[in-house]
């Protein structure tokens, strides 16, 4: 499902350069779930988008579900990301000016799905993560696990390939954030979704197949379900 090839990416300012990655080789295979971990500042989101489109390798190859994402031009990215890829992000990113359905069908109406569609399937979608009392609901209106649910609701609208999470439970207490986990896990498990997450937090991460360590751009250990892990 996904393929780096010593892929790296240096950012460059007036203060000079900042290897955020350096020349990782990273497989991942459909259906896993891969937890991601690593300091602050190691290179975990700028890997994370990398895989997502979000952003292009300074060198090496990035490959994800066949596509070689650092030969498409912008347009072709943003196509990829909006049918392929389902991003969820520690602050929820929703519209605080649009309702909870609004914000998760937002996707669908970008695709430009016929009126009726995007109705039935954001009531769907609020269904399977037990919002469909909220769909006219405000984000302001909901707790923070209700907003993170909401979210990957609308990461789900375009029936994604592949979801690609930012410290998902970053902003949640223990019980919201476990909340979010399970549903995570059911998409992988039930949906079979390659699910790719970020994490600071070692049980989120020991809920995953595999854990992906990361330290100064570099990854240094590749552990799988049931490793010693330290």
């Amino acid at each position: 499902m996904i393929k780096l090839e010593q892929s790296s990416k240096v950012f460059t300012s007036e203060a000079g350069h900042f290897t955020a990655l350096k020349e990782n080789d990273i497989h991942i295979k459909k259906g896993e779930f891969i937890a991601i971990m690593g300091p602050s500042g190691s290179g975990k989101s700028t890997l994370l988008q990398l895989m997502g489109g979000l952003d292009l390798p300074t060198s090496g190859g990035v490959t994800v579900d066949g596509v070689r994402l650092d030969q498409l031009n912008e347009k072709e990215r943003t196509l990829f990301r909006r049918t392929k890829v389902g991003f969820v992000f520690q602050n929820y990113q929703l519209l605080p000016m649009m309702t909870v359905g609004e914000n998760v069908g937002l996707p669908l109406a970008a695709n430009q799905t016929p009126k009726a569609e995007i109705k039935s399937r954001v009531r769907r979608l609020l269904q399977d993560v037990n919002l469909q009392d909220k769909e006219f609901h405000f984000p302001s209106q909901l707790s923070g696990g209700q907003q993170q649910r909401a979210a990957i609701a609308r990461a789900l609208a375009m029936k994604p390939a592949l979801i690609l999470a930012d410290e998902p439970t970053g902003n949640l207490d223990r019980k919201n954030g476990q909340d979010v986990l399970e549903l995570l896990c059911r998409l992988n498990k039930v949906e079979q979704m390659t699910v790719v997450m970020v994490t600071h937090d070692r049980k989120a991460a020991e809920t995953a197949d595999r854990i992906i360590m990361i330290r100064d751009g570099e990854v240094v250990r590749d552990e799988w379900e049931g490793a010693e892990f330290h």
